[in-house]
């Protein structure tokens, strides 16, 4: 599971300990809530699922898949389905391909969600080798799911302009600088991160 409150709560107070930008945050703001994900394969196929298309659109196909392939939805299941049927829950030929990669991974037993590498680098490369999971997708699914306290999604548009406003940047800084500004708040970039999302579009700030 992602990071509880009590987490979030001590890793921005270490934070803000040191960085008075995010105390003035957190002040303005308040604390973010928790965002949790379940563990497991069927958060990264629901990921896949809600790729470039609305939450309703999303939402729809994902309970016509569940209603083709059971509340479990088994990798066994959807590999046995042909195009058409899964055509018919929603599913365009690409998102099928990215569907069918992850399902074949762990249905391989080549990714086991439970056993992950406990470093964080070596965690996103083994998710990225499903197609249509990039490093975005697999950092949100270690934070979210997996409640790893240091993931910084660096590449996040809302992370970057989230972070601008906190600082008070002119601009919205490029992922480089938002790497480099978040150096010093190891280990819990994870808790700043949240934030930073709490914060993107709050009047308070």
């Amino acid at each position: 599971m992602g990071l509880t409150a009590e987490q979030l709560r001590e890793g921005l107070d270490a934070v803000a300990a040191r960085e008075p930008k995010i105390a003035r945050a957190l002040d303005l703001a308040g604390y973010p809530a928790p965002r949790i994900r379940d563990r497991g394969y069927r958060t990264l196929l629901r990921t896949i699922v809600g790729q470039q298309v609305s939450v309703a659109a999303a939402s729809s196909m994902w309970r016509k898949l569940e209603a083709e392939l059971g509340e479990e939805m088994l990798a066994a299941e959807l590999l046995a389905r042909d195009f058409d049927t899964l055509r018919a829950c929603g599913l365009s030929r690409q998102k099928q391909g990215y569907a069918r990669s992850l399902c074949e991974l762990v249905h391989a037993g080549e990714i086991d969600f439970e056993e992950l590498p406990a470093d964080d680098e070596e965690a996103i490369a083994e998710l990225v080798r499903i197609k249509g999971i990039g490093r975005w997708s697999a950092e949100i699914y270690l934070l979210f799911a997996e409640g790893r306290q240091d993931i910084w999604p660096a590449g996040d548009l809302a992370v970057q302009a989230g972070i601008g406003k906190i600082l008070g940047l002119d601009e919205r800084p490029s992922e480089k600088q938002v790497r480099m500004l978040a150096e010093g708040w190891s280990p819990h970039r994870g808790a700043v991160a949240i934030l930073t999302w709490h914060c993107y579009n709050n009047a308070a700030l």
